[in-house]
């Protein structure tokens, strides 16, 4: 435990980095989820990058960062290698964050996603040496439960490539102009899967005239013309829309002037297939229209 007085030191010292622009992002998350490809984007981004530092060893890493001379933001890798010692992360991020500032970014996904990674590599999970890929996650899952709760921004990588990841990270920790790097996500879902677990803003959409009844739209998506225009004739469609779309270019510039640089906006309806479709790619034109960059992203609907 650190004396007032050094604790008063280091609280000057943090004051002092952050006045300076540096930084310190963790990196962590669940196996498979894409920690190594998050790293490489911020090692683009000038970030100087560590994989894998003994946990104990990060306040004496932060101290040396805050200090450096020509080391101005830095990411580092911390992850289920860690064992037992997860257990004091909470703990120790305190620490380093009387020294620098300091952001946790933690990476999930989806367990069937994160079962096909592993077939389609072939590679084993680090809990997986007795057990399967499922059971390891769900272990995995439990001992990172302290990490998760103290992250300051989770990304859901389910629907990611590697250079979708990539650029997700960009828009977030790129300190260019912040008004053109502002991505917003359209996203539709099916409540029955699941709340998206990265979605910053969700609407329910479940309260419009199903598609799913109609027998000539029933295996069709929003994405079909004659879908989106079934959904969007009906009055309450229309006024949900423009209400919606007047919120949404009320918050941007808000969101934009506090430093946010990614939005994920979530539209839900029973199964994902077709009315939170057609909203995602509807409010997609209406943003962009005002200028945003934007991208569609449909979790539920089958691809092709």
């Amino acid at each position: 435990m650190a004396s007032p007085q050094a604790a008063a030191q280091q609280s000057v010292h943090a004051k002092a980095a952050k006045k300076a622009g540096k930084e310190l992002v963790i990196v962590t998350g669940i196996s498979g989820a894409g920690k190594a490809s998050a790293l490489k984007a911020f090692e683009d981004l000038g970030f100087h990058c560590v994989d894998n530092l003994p946990l104990e060893l990060l306040p004496d890493f932060a101290g040396i960062v805050c200090k450096s001379s020509e080391v101005e933001k830095a990411a580092i890798v911390v992850d289920i290698r860690e064992g037992q010692t997860l257990d004091r992360f909470p703990e120790i991020l305190k620490q380093v964050r009387l020294l620098l500032p300091t952001r946790v970014v933690f990476l999930d996904a989806q367990d069937a996603v994160l079962v096909r990674r592993y077939s389609e590599t072939r590679r084993p999970h680090p809990l997986g040496k007795t057990e399967t890929v499922s059971r390891s996650i769900v272990e995995e899952r439990q001992l990172l439960d302290t990490v998760r709760n103290v992250a300051d921004t989770l990304i859901d990588t389910s629907n990611f490539n590697v250079h979708e990841l990539r650029a997700n990270i960009q828009a977030r920790f790129s300190h260019e102009d912040q008004t053109k790097n502002l991505l917003v996500s359209c996203l539709s879902f099916g409540f029955k899967n699941g709340i998206p677990l990265d979605a910053d803003t969700v609407f329910d959409v479940r309260f419009l005239p199903n598609p799913h009844f109609v027998p000539e739209f029933r295996k069709l998506t929003g994405l079909d013309p004659n879908v989106a225009a079934y959904v969007r004739k009906f009055p309450q469609t229309r006024e949900f829309l423009s209400r919606v779309t007047e919120l949404m270019l009320y918050l941007l510039p808000h969101y934009v002037k506090e430093g946010k640089s990614y939005l994920t906006v979530a539209f839900g309806c029973t199964g994902g297939q077709h009315r939170s479709v057609m909203m995602a790619e509807e409010m997609c034109k209406r943003l962009k229209k005002a200028g945003y960059q934007v991208k569609p992203l449909h979790r539920d609907i089958p691809r092709s």
